[in-house]
């Protein structure tokens, strides 16, 4: 019984797309997302931007390995106004949010060894350590 609980919660999960990086199209969306998912990692990114690119690498493989947490990006050009409240001025920006309130704003690859071959892993203790 207690695997079939935990196969329903993961099927559930599934359907709400977690396990997957998406992109959000608009404000309004994002910001449903980040208030009424437990625990959220969401990047705002330029598309021309090389390292809004290798930040997605990275979140792609931890959307896969962390199930319990919703991973999206949205353009910043579609939104100017979580651009303004939030304060992105700098990009790559991710942000992680637990239970709607903002943890932790991870701005360009200062916290990642300003590097732009830093390790997954390096990324991943980071978003951990914000939600503790």
């Amino acid at each position: 019984m207690h695997n079939c609980t935990r196969l329903e919660r993961r099927q559930a999960m599934s359907e709400n797309k977690h396990g997957l990086y998406t992109e959000i199209d608009n404000e309004k969306e994002f910001m449903n997302i980040t208030t009424s998912e437990k625990y959220v990692v969401g990047h705002f990114f330029h598309k021309d931007f090389r390292r809004c690119k290798i930040m997605d690498t990275h979140l792609e493989k931890l959307a896969a390995k962390h199930y319990g947490t919703r991973f999206i990006r949205i353009d910043v050009q579609n939104a100017p106004f979580l651009v303004e409240k939030l304060q992105v001025q700098t990009l790559p920006c991710v942000m992680a949010w637990v239970n709607g309130y903002c943890q932790i704003k991870l701005i360009g690859f200062d916290e990642l060894g300003n590097s732009d071959g830093f390790q997954t892993s390096l990324l991943e203790l980071k978003l951990n350590n914000s939600g503790k």
